[in-house]
């Protein structure tokens, strides 16, 4: 197993420690029910440097980067964020991603941690054919690359006392190439995964020590807490963002998985999967992933299966949670579309017992 930059500092934290994408990841500190209230009421601490980071530059990267992702790369800017899919050719998604544009001829990809490997072989396959060598204009990064995500209301105070220039106030999915901490050309973006207000700060693994310290220094005064992967994954959830590998994979359409609008048909914008994009909306969708509240006391979890009020099968839990702030189970699936309203009454399959649910719209948690 891979460590991070920051993985002694965990296990000195007395984390709970487990393999994760091929990294020795915390999953929990004081508990995820605790961290995850911390995040939404002050201030926690991610450390997510197994993300991958994927490099893509030259002359020909935006139009490699509009055939391999769904987004209308062309309306970034300079330090504009943009968060997509890759269309794996057969109708399903290779991965979901961001691209922060640097500049006209160089971007950065990040990548989710599982797919690093997979995502990188899917961008070396169309490489060749818009002048992209592996290795040169296509470079991946990230093994060297650590990552943190301070996320939270107290987290722009926090952030705000280490950097060199304003960043408290950036605009969300926008970023900067700042001095952290003394530290020159460190990217500090206002993105996150909790929906909090927050940062992700990308740093060389050999400068991951003086941020570190310096956030838990600034994050004193404001309650800042280590937060593990267990917490980063029920906060996802209570504000309906997908996960890779549980509601999006390979054999799920963006267009059935809520992701319409990052799947641009602009023109001259030839992705991959485009006519079949087409097609599948102007046929209609069969399924479609929504958000549902438990009406009976339980808990969805993964892949449980989901039934009308007649016990009929109409889909699957893709996740599901007890929701910490709400005190109640909550669950995304894939249900048939006659299904899909809000409002609408569904039964999720708990051990054999067909418990009451009601289709919601997102998030969960506002």
């Amino acid at each position: 197993m891979k460590e991070t930059a920051f993985t002694k500092y965990h296990i000195e934290m007395g984390a709970k420690m487990a393999p994760f994408a091929g990294y020795t990841m915390p999953i929990e500190f004081t508990g995820i029910n605790d961290e995850h209230i911390a995040v939404r009421e002050r201030a926690g601490l991610f450390d997510v440097s197994h993300m991958g980071e994927i490099w893509v530059k030259g002359p020909n990267a935006l139009p490699f980067l509009q055939h391999v992702s769904t987004n209308d790369v062309s309306l970034l800017f300079d330090g504009k964020i943009q968060y997509t899919c890759a269309p794996n050719g057969k109708g399903g998604i290779v991965d979901d991603f961001l691209i922060y544009r640097i500049d006209a001829e160089t971007y950065l990809l990040v990548v989710n941690a599982s797919n690093i490997e997979k995502d990188w072989n899917f961008l070396v396959e169309h490489a060749a054919k818009f002048g992209l060598t592996p290795g040169k204009e296509l470079y991946n990064a990230s093994d060297e690359i650590a990552q943190l995500a301070l996320q939270g209301p107290n987290a722009p105070q926090i952030m705000q006392a280490i950097c060199d220039e304003p960043v408290a106030d950036m605009e969300y999915y926008t970023f900067k190439k700042v001095t952290v901490a003394g530290v020159k050309d460190v990217i500090v973006s206002a993105t996150g995964y909790t929906g909090e207000k927050g940062f992700e700060i990308y740093m060389a693994n050999e400068d991951a020590a003086p941020i570190w310290d310096a956030i838990w220094k600034s994050g004193k005064e404001h309650g800042l807490q280590a937060i593990g992967l267990g917490a980063r994954d029920t906060l996802r959830l209570e504000k309906g963002f997908c996960l890779y590998g549980n509601d999006i994979d390979d054999t799920t359409s963006p267009l059935e998985a809520g992701l319409g609008w990052i799947t641009k048909f602009a023109e001259g914008k030839d992705f991959i999967d485009r006519d079949r994009m087409e097609l599948l909306k102007a046929e209609g969708l069969q399924k479609r992933l929504v958000g549902f509240e438990m009406i009976d006391r339980g808990i969805p979890r993964h892949d449980y299966e989901i039934a009308d009020l007649e016990g009929n099968k109409i889909g699957h839990v893709t996740s599901g949670t007890m929701s910490p702030m709400l005190k109640v189970g909550i669950g995304m699936g894939y249900v048939a579309t006659p299904f899909a309203k809000a409002g609408t009454e569904i039964c999720i399959v708990v051990r054999g017992r067909n418990l009451k649910a009601k289709v919601v719209k997102l998030p969960f948690f506002k």
